[in-house]
């Protein structure tokens, strides 16, 4: 019994990861993409872009790992 839920949990947590890696992705290559092809912005990927695009990475991976941990809570 214990077994099986710690195994749970560990599939969970690696769940989790994986979907928090994928979203941080998605937002980085979603917000450089914005900045490389949007209208009327001088098309070129500088410091302050990368950086934006990080930090909308990151605000996505915490947004998910967040609705994540709450939607397994309620499931428990």
């Amino acid at each position: 019994m214990i077994d099986q839920q710690q195994g749970r949990e560990q599939s969970g947590e690696a769940r989790r990861r994986s979907a928090g890696i994928a979203v941080f992705v998605a937002g980085l290559v979603v917000t450089l993409a914005f900045f490389a092809f949007f209208p009327g912005l001088p098309h070129v990927i500088d410091w302050g872009a990368i950086v934006v695009a990080l930090l909308v990475g990151a605000l996505a991976r915490w947004v998910c790992q967040s609705w994540m941990g709450k939607r397994d809570k309620e499931s428990e």
